[in-house]
């Protein structure tokens, strides 16, 4: 009864992150993902591959096929082959050499032939497998878990249906139709949430880093089903889940949703037989149920030829391929980068709310930057927090402060001009508070001088000579002991110090350290501030 009272409580939308799995029932998922690819062509037509880039132009990137005018035929486009075959191979799937294209019919508005093109019978790839790990997935536990991948097959989206509330009109704008789809289906490996939120940013991120996809879910580049079982009972689908959120939050509900039916006692008549859901945003809602189950009457495409790929295509394939991100995520948190995880997604995960860089053009930039400042300095006296904050922090705090793109400075301040800067602060010529100025304005200068094609010299020693940047060398002990007395002198506040010495207020040393910059114009080092401070005052933690 006591777990009764628990699965109704959570059901409500407003509790649905008070979420665990209740003992005794399993959570069985499957996946199936749409995924739009980003070519120059439509699948069957020269048609611009654009579905949103004319959101406010309707049936502008269409062809004579996509519409369906009669007489008009498919003409496949084979760059759509090539980027199923780089999404199969990372995968690890069984490539089929015949492939072929198959009819799905249905009749819809916005599906104008009458059916859809798909390979329903001999699809392109099949038995790959997606890894995902406690270490980079956050998935839980300390074991990987393999999601198996059934298939992978090419079709084509449809076109976009706007209805006009009140005045019983739908509009079909086809810009969308025949959009060239890959749709990969998972076996019901997932048994818990975060393996389907990781699996999903995983994808995600996988795709983008081919440059198969954006893999926006918002706007509909990637859309996922999800197929939810409990206890190996007939599965439920849910669709129209527009981002990860929806997608959790619509797994959620629907688990404690079949609990409840379960411990009414009505399994059998509710739980018995296959079903699609919707996903409002608070509940799932009733679709169909295997009673209105649609015959497809899948038939050969007798228009299309079978898709017979070269013996060799895949080594090629597979020479094309960028590193992938757990390759990266192994290389960048150990050493000699040794950055946190953290970090290293900054490099590895593509998002696509950052304008600044790229991720791949931002990794390479400190790749070479880190080299370079290694040959400077010699790998054994390397410190790695000095590039990685400095990129990570510095560079794209102050490309962000300027709306500066990074191929915008890169011509310029080349990771060898920017690894002589690390050398400068490493060998304490210049502090990080100089450091900082030096940074801010050379980029202020090629952000006024503007989109110029030839590069401009940048030379640090000169800067620091103008602006009198060179941090002073502590050739007197006394100098530095007498700076520090008379900033103690003027603070004069006996509890302050008091507080610091017992370590009460431990904070207060660094306002000491930040005094004493000031004093010098930022031109001491903070560290060797530090020590003076906690020698003359005898500071013990």
């Amino acid at each position: 009864m006591e777990m009764l009272v628990n699965c109704r409580r959570y059901l409500s939308v407003g509790s649905v992150k008070k979420f665990s799995l209740v003992s005794g029932y399993n959570l069985k998922c499957g996946l199936e993902v749409h995924t739009q690819l980003d070519t120059k062509h439509k699948l069957f037509s020269f048609s611009t591959n654009d579905p949103f880039g004319s959101v406010d132009k309707p049936n502008q990137n269409i062809s004579y096929f996509d519409a369906a005018l009669p007489g008009s035929q498919p003409i496949l486009n084979y760059e759509v082959v090539l980027q199923a075959l780089k999404l199969a191979s990372v995968l690890g799937c069984s490539i089929n050499y015949n492939s072929q294209f198959d009819r799905k019919h249905y009749f819809y508005g916005d599906q104008p032939l009458g059916y859809q093109i798909t390979q329903h019978y001999s699809p392109i790839a099949s038995n790959g497998h997606l890894r995902l790990s406690p270490k980079f997935d956050g998935i839980g536990g300390t074991k990987d878990k393999t999601i198996d991948i059934i298939q992978l097959q090419i079709e084509q989206d449809t076109g976009k249906s706007i209805y006009i509330e009140n005045e019983d009109l739908t509009l079909l704008d086809f810009n969308r139709s025949n959009v060239p789809l890959i749709e990969m289906v998972t076996k019901p490996d997932f048994t818990t949430i975060e393996q389907v939120r990781a699996f999903v940013k995983k994808y995600q991120n996988l795709i983008k880093i081919l440059g198969v996809s954006t893999g926006e879910l918002e706007t509909g580049a990637m859309r996922v089903d999800v197929n939810i079982s409990i206890n190996d009972l007939p599965r439920v689908e849910l669709k129209n889940l527009p981002n990860t959120s929806s997608i959790v939050n619509a797994i959620k509900y629907e688990y404690n949703r079949q609990i409840e039916i379960i411990h009414n006692g009505k399994a059998e008549e509710e739980l018995s037989f296959s079903e699609t859901r919707g996903w409002n945003g608070s509940e799932t809602v009733k679709l169909r149920s295997k009673e209105t189950t649609i015959d497809y009457r899948y038939m050969p495409d007798s228009e299309l030829p079978k898709l017979k790929l070269a013996e060799d295509i895949m080594k090629k394939v597979k020479e094309s391929l960028p590193p992938l991100p757990d390759e990266l995520f192994e290389q960048l948190t150990h050493h000699p980068y040794n950055l946190s995880l953290k970090d290293a997604k900054i490099f590895v995960i593509s998002n696509t709310h950052t304008i600044n860089y790229e991720n791949a053009e931002l990794r390479q930039y400190y790749l070479e930057v880190f080299k370079r400042y290694s040959d400077e300095i010699g790998a054994k006296n390397i410190n790695p927090k000095l590039p990685n904050g400095w990129i990570i922090n510095e560079l794209i705090g102050d490309l962000n402060k300027l709306d500066l793109y990074l191929n915008d400075i890169t011509p310029s301040l080349t990771p060898k001009v920017f690894a002589q800067l690390l050398s400068l602060i490493h060998t304490k010529k210049i502090s990080k508070t100089s450091g900082k100025l030096l940074l801010f304005h050379v980029l202020k200068e090629l952000k006024d001088r503007g989109s110029s094609s030839v590069p401009i010299n940048i030379n640090f020693d000169t800067l620091i000579e103008e602006f009198e940047l060179e941090q002073d060398t502590i050739r007197n002990k006394n100098d530095l002991v007498l700076l520090c007395q008379h900033i103690i002198d003027e603070l004069d506040n006996k509890k302050m110090i008091a507080d610091i010495i017992s370590g009460k207020k431990k904070n207060g040393l660094k306002f000491l350290v930040g005094q004493g910059m000031r004093s010098s114009q930022g031109k001491l080092d903070p560290i060797e501030l530090e020590k003076t401070f906690k020698s003359m005052l005898e500071i013990k933690w």
